[in-house]
């Protein structure tokens, strides 16, 4: 007899259907599995012949074939252990074949018939509410994530013998609930609040500009200044992660396996924060079968790169991709895929190897060939796609002492909503949600700007020598800035502003 189950196998981060057919013939014992099995599918039939054993049930002495189909997919994982013994017990006339039209099947398997959590239950959801299936049985500890898919039970199992039992017609397991209204609203407390920052007034301002559009931003200053809290700061501005967002942040949390047991979805932006010595696949995704790296986990949220000099260049010049694609396609001799990677790139660095040039309180005591040897760490390629440029200079006594109450990220918060509410409506018939996205064609249409603003950028232009990137750049933040005030033309003054936050460009041309 024939039996046929239904899993999935998570290729990038969607879930494709696979159907793990099960003959058990007349034979000598053995069990094999095909179907493009890598090697821990391979191993699974070890744990589901104890699994079996262990619950009770007897395993069958015959010849046993297991096939993963359609067999052109690579199947990776653990996730098939629990198919392929309900697919030995279905065969074996324990389990009837008509139940298994009905769900689709996930889960590891202990020698003991407990089920062990699995990656990537939440593209599996989806792809089971999308085929049509009335529900999907995943591991206990699964439940959450799974549950956030409407239209679609969620069974959460324990053991192999509960499965079992449930699939026999006897109410066991329970569906999971599901309310996505109150995931959101146990959203915790930002971690670091603007108003803790004393000082760097200009700092807050460009941070708040970066927010509004989901510009890209890098800071210099000497250690100290408060360059690292301002960028933890960041993530309590930016506007609330929509449902369409969650899911698919939470669909690459799941795959690399990130996703707490009580955690249904990610619902605040991520902030990633890699430390300077990460190699190319831990920044960009790798590996023999690729999975994402950090520039994927902080899709709809931040990337923070703290001592950006400090990077490898050939780690750094990686990031030219993910920047301007929004995606990060990664190929191997055993497949290429393509992860989005939409983030806010927030770097710091300090302006010299020690780090006090042009401080006003300490020496430097680099020389000029070593100041140049270290900011060419960053390539001019690189420089422009960072939207804004500051200098974060050390904060001043008066500052720290000063009893003044800054304004809070709440505050911020709600200005950065309402310029992010006009983007949103702004490009509704377009792909894209906030102004550091638009293309060519949308800056022609939604950045017109005056004589007084073009005769102010025709002149920044010819004495700091701007890229045309650079060019777009000034003009998609004034666009930002006017945003932030609620006007519909862009004025000149929005203008000087988005001259002024690239600072660097003004360095590099004094130099």
């Amino acid at each position: 007899m024939i039996a046929r189950v239904l899993s999935s196998a998570v290729i990038g981060i969607d879930a494709h259907l696979v159907e793990v057919e099960v003959d058990i013939t007349p034979g000598l014992p053995t069990f094999i599995t095909v179907g493009l099995p890598e090697t821990s599918v391979k191993e699974s039939k070890e744990r589901v012949k104890a699994a079996i054993n262990n619950s009770g049930y007897t395993f069958s002495d015959d010849r046993i074939t297991v096939n993963l189909a359609p067999a052109n997919i690579k199947k990776e994982g653990t996730g098939f252990d629990l198919p392929m013994a309900i697919g030995i017990l279905i065969a074996s006339g324990i389990i009837a074949q008509e139940t298994m039209s009905r769900f689709l099947i996930l889960g590891e398997l202990s020698l003991d018939g407990r089920i062990k959590p699995v990656r990537g239950s939440l593209p599996t959801a989806l792809a089971a509410k999308k085929a049509g299936y009335e529900g999907i049985i995943v591991p206990f500890h699964n439940r959450k994530e799974a549950s956030v898919v409407n239209g679609i039970s969620v069974f959460p199992a324990t053991d192999l013998s509960q499965v079992v039992d449930f699939l026999r017609g006897f109410p066991t397991i329970q569906a999971e609930p599901s309310d996505i209204q109150m995931v959101f609203d146990q959203t915790p407390p930002v971690e670091v609040d603007f108003s803790e920052v004393m000082g760097q007034q200009h700092a807050k301002r460009a941070m708040e500009v970066a927010a509004t559009g989901g510009h890209n931003l890098i800071m210099i200053g000497p250690p100290g200044s408060g360059k690292t809290m301002l960028a933890k700061c960041l993530p309590g501005i930016l506007p609330s992660l929509t449902f369409d967002e969650a899911i698919e942040t939470t669909k690459i949390f799941s795959i690399v396996g990130m996703l707490d047991e009580d955690q249904a979805l990610i619902t605040q932006r991520p902030f990633r924060a890699p430390h300077h010595t990460i190699s190319d696949a831990g920044l960009i995704g790798g590996g023999n079968i690729p999975r994402p790296g950090e520039v994927s986990l902080a899709h709809n949220g931040v990337l923070f790169l703290d001592e950006l000099a400090e990077f490898r260049k050939n780690v750094l010049e990686m990031l030219r991709q993910p920047l301007e694609d929004s995606k990060v396609t990664i190929s191997r001799a055993a497949a290429s895929l393509t992860y989005p990677s939409n983030f806010m790139l927030i770097a710091a660095m300090n302006p010299c190897p020690c780090g006090y040039f042009s401080s006003p309180t300490h020496e430097c005591t680099c020389s000029h060939h070593q100041i140049q040897r270290y900011r060419s760490r960053i390539s001019g390629p690189l420089l422009d796609r960072m939207d804004i440029h500051i200098e974060v200079p050390a904060v001043s006594y008066r500052d720290l002492a000063g009893r003044e109450i800054s304004e809070s990220s709440g505050d911020i918060r709600k200005r950065v909503a309402a310029a992010r509410a006009i983007q949103t409506q702004r490009f509704s018939k377009a792909n894209i949600y906030c102004n550091a996205r638009m293309s060519s064609r949308h800056i022609k249409k939604f950045c017109p700007i005056d004589d007084v603003s073009n005769r102010l950028l025709e002149s920044a232009i010819d004495r700091l020598g701007l890229s045309a990137r650079a060019y777009t750049r000034i003009l998609k933040i004034a666009r930002t800035i006017a945003d932030l005030e609620g006007q519909a033309q862009i004025a000149p003054s929005h203008v000087a502003e988005a001259i002024q936050y690239r600072c660097l460009d003004m360095s590099r041309r004094r130099a």
